[in-house]
């Protein structure tokens, strides 16, 4: 059993790590937002691609041109946060007990 438990600990540990990086890459998106950086820019144009998935639907919840503040990154950052907290400690629970 200490196999699956290994595996488990390891796909805990990457879907951290995942999380991890996508919460700065919202972060960064975030600040770049108050620049208005060059929409044709590699670097923006991949921070764009990888953070719409998650912000678009936070999006359609609460539109940007009701309020003028788009709360979408905040909303993405707390399910992130939840996710860390019940998803990724779950799994690291599930491996201890089968270990």
């Amino acid at each position: 059993m200490f196999v699956l438990s290994n595996l488990i600990i390891a796909v805990a540990t990457i879907l951290n790590y995942a999380l991890t990086i996508l919460t700065w890459l919202i972060i960064i998106r975030a600040l770049l937002s108050w620049v208005n950086p060059d929409p044709f820019n590699p670097i923006v144009q991949f921070l764009y691609k990888v953070t719409e998935p998650l912000l678009a639907p936070f999006r359609r919840l609460i539109p940007v041109y009701s309020i003028g503040i788009d709360f979408s990154p905040i909303f993405a950052l707390l399910l992130i946060w939840f996710l860390k907290l019940f998803l990724v400690r779950t799994l690291f629970g599930i491996a201890v007990r089968i270990g």
